[in-house]
């Protein structure tokens, strides 16, 4: 359908009218009210508030109106325009006053034909109108969009192939979403919150998807390009990562705009007893509605709507200057006072935290989303699976099409088909500019690599040994790369000639390394139009690299490469997109050849990475060698590949493995963990922390759960600048997402906000800790790190990307004697 015919069609539906049909036995146009005498009435007063929403489409021919509308025998709700614009529909010149009497002088121009028609009718047609010139169609400006409740003659489209496949009452219908709802085209943000109060109040998993996905699909039906800011607010961020645009108001300015806002002096002590910002500014919030109550006013205010939280989170987080601080109160506090549900003040303060503190995470938001869009008829196109070849489709498409299968497991295709798309385009706009286009069986072709939008990098599995190496990868070719001891780059070129270098947790650290878009283009041939290459920065002195405690000296914003203290070479390693082609399904021997086909050398600035292709014949002192020479070269050791692999973007795939020099000795790998936590130091530590509570994260609980106390590996310098740097986090108590026992219980709290790799002899069963606790066997133990030792910040990860539960608990059993370690608990072995 083209898109003149999908906005003909959402138009019609906008108004809650029903599309006329064509009757092809006596050519004449008849309404599904069944009265001829009016239908002239209805076409034409459709037109006629069609042309005041959208003076661009003035020209058009009315028989390719009629014939738009003859095309639809149903309803659809009003869908945002695709490629992440707003829609060009907008009110006309002339005054809504004007254009009102405009609409009403054609009803009573055409009087004595709309007998036919209910009063009822009659007032649904007169509302609409009226909502129509009041409100534009695109995203709502402020706050002034009321909640309307939807038509009654909003029919939805025959519901979806696979909620006909369910059972009866599995899921609630399209109607009865709507029919439930009390809202219409455009969300209330007291919506969104109810649903995060609901989620907060369990901790099921599948409850919450299944509050989420009723959510989602409700906004499809009702107001679809809503569904944008529902994800951004439900994963609590406000722009794509590579955008740089964080949020995290400190509680200061916070406390600052609640005490305003509800005129209360008190709001800080409170805070400090309960431990929760958002929870005191709801509880003060209640407090002032019910002393409001008594002086009401007689007009209802205007609800609050998602899209103007969202409009202002962004407003807030982009603010700076000298003045930047009062505006960012003044504009928290205007949200405040529009606040009518206190579960809006709640929600809107953990927001700008940066916290939700509802156990959350993106994981679910996209396994809702798939839901949703599987089991939402808000498409024109019909999926119509029997119709459908599979030829070619990828796994996950056929699994989702597959009508032998059970419901859980389309559901789980429809999951992975959404969790690929967003692999390959990580941006909720780009993810959703394909999902109202096109239907989930497509979703693989509109969402793939694009220049500009970085991927979650490919990852790799650790391993204690080169015995072990080929013992996993037996028969396969593959080959071993330096791992370099740097920073992960993603460096893309524009088709417009720019250059964009991107960190391994996607955010833009262009102006950090001022000088790799120089060298790169200095590299690549004249045929290269664009591309998307996956490297490694690395500091680089007198011809030689050197460690990443270096690199990590250099400031975030470099004026340029010959001002930067720390010099940089780039090493390349792989090739993603090419000249308009994704090479993510190729193998990496060919990505490897189109790199070096397309990049050459240039001393001190870009080098590939040192590799060595293994040849099959058991002798393994050649790779021995090999990663000795990689140590002594100030790399961490070798990465090992298999030459046919694909790149599987945001995936830890056992076609990659690494192997550092320190893992053929105790642990396996180093872990990333998440400091929650800190002790006061004594002696030689006063005025500093003595020792730090870190944590793994679990992905399925969405929770962090303790692992180790350390106190070892920090120098006098790190010391201070750790402490200086988390009691900007510290929060008056632990949240519902630690799980820490009591005997753990830490003198100061943070917020998890940093990543730190760590070191240690080994791991054990722990009645203290709580990693991966009920996965070990033993009721009420998890897993403990042995004697660990503080390596280093890691800046390029995220609390989120910290090593998992599953992790910890897979490291635990590859250790080589788990059946000779003591099952005593290391409760003393900390290193503390």
């Amino acid at each position: 359908m083209s898109s003149k015919q999908n906005r003909q069609y959402n138009l019609d539906a906008f108004f809650g009218l029903k599309v006329v049909k064509e009757n092809t036995e006596n050519n004449k146009n008849v309404s599904s009210f069944d009265d001829p005498k009016a239908t002239e009435k209805q076409n034409k007063g459709n037109r006629k508030r069609r042309a005041i929403l959208d003076d661009d489409e003035d020209d058009k021919d009315e028989k390719e109106d009629a014939e738009a509308i003859q095309m639809n025998d149903t309803e659809l709700p009003l869908t945002k325009q695709i490629n992440g614009k707003q829609s060009k529909q907008r009110l006309s010149n002339e005054s809504d006053e004007k254009k009102l009497k405009k609409v009403e002088s054609d009803n009573n121009d055409s009087k004595s034909k709309d007998k036919g028609l209910t009063k009822e009718t009659k007032v649904a047609i007169k509302e609409a109108a009226t909502v129509a010139v009041s409100t534009s169609l695109t995203t709502p400006s402020k706050e002034t969009a009321a909640i309307v409740k939807p038509s009654t003659s909003l029919v939805p489209l025959p519901p979806t192939d696979l909620f006909r496949a369910a059972p009866k009452g599995q899921f609630p219908s399209d109607k009865q979403l709507i029919e439930s709802a009390s809202w219409s085209q455009t969300l209330p943000y007291a919506v969104l919150c109810q649903t995060l109060a609901e989620i907060e109040a369990i901790t099921a998993r599948l409850q919450i998807q299944q509050l989420l996905t009723k959510l989602f699909r409700s906004i499809l039906l009702l107001a679809p390009h809503d569904l944008y800011t529902a994800l951004y607010l439900t994963s609590n961020s406000v722009a794509p990562a590579c955008e740089n645009v964080e949020l995290g108001i400190g509680d200061s300015l916070l406390i600052k705009a609640v005490a305003e806002a509800v005129g209360s002096n008190r709001v800080k002590q409170l805070y400090e007893q309960a431990g929760d910002l958002g929870t005191v500014a709801q509880q003060c919030k209640s407090k002032q509605t019910t002393l409001g109550g008594f002086f009401a006013a007689k007009t209802p205010k205007a609800p609050l709507t998602a899209n103007l939280v969202l409009q202002t989170f962004r407003e807030i987080a982009q603010t700076k200057g000298n003045q930047s601080q009062k505006w960012k109160v003044d504009k928290i506090k205007m949200l405040l006072v529009k606040c009518q549900d206190p579960l809006e003040m709640k929600y809107i303060v953990r927001g700008l935290q940066g916290k939700l503190r509802i156990g959350l995470a993106q994981s679910t938001v996209l396994i809702s989303l798939a839901h949703a869009l599987a089991l939402t008829a808000y498409h024109r196109e019909s999926e119509n699976a029997e119709n459908q070849t599979k030829t070619n489709y990828p796994a996950e498409v056929v699994q989702y099409l597959d009508k032998q299968q059970t419901i859980e497991k389309r559901l789980e295709g429809a999951v992975q088909i959404i969790k690929r798309a967003y692999s390959e385009v990580p941006s909720y706009d780009a993810l959703l500019d394909a999902a109202l286009r096109v239907p989930l069986t497509a979703m693989y072709q509109a969402c793939t690599l694009t220049p500009g939008i970085p991927v979650a990098p490919m990852l790799a599995k650790p391993t204690k040994s080169i015995q072990e190496v080929l013992q996993r990868l037996n028969g396969q070719k593959f080959t071993c790369e330096y791992k370099y001891d740097g920073e992960r780059a993603q460096i893309h070129l524009l088709e417009d000639g720019t250059t964009k270098v991107f960190s391994r947790n996607l955010l833009d650290t262009s102006e950090k390394y001022p000088e790799v878009p120089v060298f790169v283009k200095a590299a690549q041939q004249s045929n290269v139009t664009s591309y998307v290459m996956d490297a490694e920065v690395v500091a680089f002195k007198d011809g030689k690299l050197v460690p990443f405690q270096i690199l990590s000296t250099r400031k975030k914003t470099e004026a340029s490469a010959e001002s930067a203290k720390v010099q940089i070479i780039v090493h390349a390693f792989d090739l993603m997109y090419l000249n308009g082609r994704s090479l993510l399904s190729e193998s990496l021997e060919t990505r490897r050849q189109l790199l070096q086909e397309h990049f050459l050398p240039i001393p001190e600035k870009f080098q590939y990475a040192t590799y060595l292709d293994h040849k099959e014949d058991g002798d393994t002192t050649i790779l021995e060698e090999f990663l000795d020479l990689a140590v002594k070269g100030c790399c961490e050791g070798l990465m090992v590949k298999t030459m046919d692999d694909v790149y599987e973007p945001s995936r830890r795939s056992l076609n990659w493995l690494k192997l550092k020099k320190d893992y053929l000795e105790g642990l396996g790998d180093s872990v990333d963990l998440v400091p929650l936590g800190a002790y006061h130091g004594r002696g030689k530590r006063t005025g500093v922390y003595g020792a730090y509570l870190l944590a793994c994260y679990d992905a399925d609980t969405e929770e962090f759960q303790s692992v180790c106390k350390i106190g070892t590996g920090f120098s006098e310098e790190d010391l201070k600048g750790l402490a200086d740097s988390l009691n900007q986090h510290v929060i008056p108590a632990k949240t519902s997402q630690y799980n820490v026992t009591d005997q753990l219980e830490c003198d100061v709290w943070f917020d998890a906000v940093q990543v730190w790799e760590v070191k240690a002899a080994d791991l054990s069963k722990s009645s203290a800790h709580r990693g991966a606790v009920g996965k070990t066997g033993e009721a009420g133990r998890g897993i403990g790190l042995r004697f660990p030792r503080f390596e280093r910040i890691r800046e390029d990860k995220r609390p989120e990307d910290a090593t998992t539960s599953d992790q910890i608990l897979e490291m635990y059993y590859q250790q080589d004697v788990v059946a000779g370690v003591s099952n005593g608990d290391v409760d003393d072995d900390d290193g503390i």
